[in-house]
């Protein structure tokens, strides 16, 4: 499940914007809000304890929080590249209708790749789930983006089909290369970092002009709810 489920996220995106066609974005928007409460509950809950529990307890706490400071920054900066696309908000992002998106693509797999790390600890089954629902609203964000400016659809499933490759690949790395199990603490803690990040971005983010909306707010309660339950 943890190579299987987030692959299976980009595929249903794909599939619900190639066919299904949703005319509004307002769903959409509500998985986001979802996604981001539910990313940071498991942050919190799972993530956090776990690395802070396994890490080499000689040395000071704030050589975890380095890490996880560094993984803000990481996000930061690939943000530049992806225009917010890990977070289904692509903001301005313009590419030619014949071009390849490289530089997203580029951005978009050192993200996913990083997220896949934490799952290659067997135990971690609640954090795979987290990040299927955090892939999900974000492949149909960028399926309807690059419909909407008129890429092929041939080059966009290509692009859904490697990107959704790129966790998978994170967890097969970080189980079978020595140098990475043995920086699995240190890997893991900079993910905080990311997750940290992209679900707080999401959840202030995705407040139209800061007006409370309720839906959003039940979808964000629900979303910490069924994280701490899980």
């Amino acid at each position: 499940m943890n190579y299987f489920l987030p692959f299976l996220a980009v595929v249903l995106g794909w599939s619900v914007v190639t066919f299904l066609k949703p005319a509004s974005q307002r769903y959409t928007k509500l998985l986001l809000s979802f996604s981001g409460a539910y990313l940071l509950a498991l942050t919190v809950f799972v993530l956090i304890p776990e690395v802070y529990h396994q890490h080499d307890h000689t040395l000071d706490f704030k050589y975890i929080g380095l890490f996880v400071i560094v993984g803000v920054l990481l996000q930061i900066v690939l943000e530049f590249f992806s225009h917010g696309a890990e977070h289904g908000h692509p903001g301005h992002l313009h590419t030619a209708h014949t071009a390849f998106p490289l530089s997203l693509f580029i951005s978009l797999s050192i993200h996913s790749i990083l997220e896949g790390f934490p799952l290659s600890h067997g135990h971690n089954h609640d954090l795979v789930y987290g990040i299927f629902v955090h892939k999900l609203p974000v492949a149909i964000v960028l399926t309807t983006f690059f419909v909407n400016s008129g890429i092929n659809k041939w080059k966009t499933a290509l692009f859904l089909l490697f990107f959704s490759l790129m966790t998978p690949s994170g967890t097969y790395l970080s189980t079978n290369v020595p140098q990475l199990i043995a920086y699995h603490t240190e890997l893991s803690a900079i993910v905080i970092g990311i997750f940290l990040h992209i679900s707080t971005v999401i959840l202030f983010e995705n407040a139209e002009g800061h007006r409370f909306n309720l839906l959003k707010f039940l979808s964000v309660c629900v979303g910490f709810a069924v994280a701490y339950f899980t």
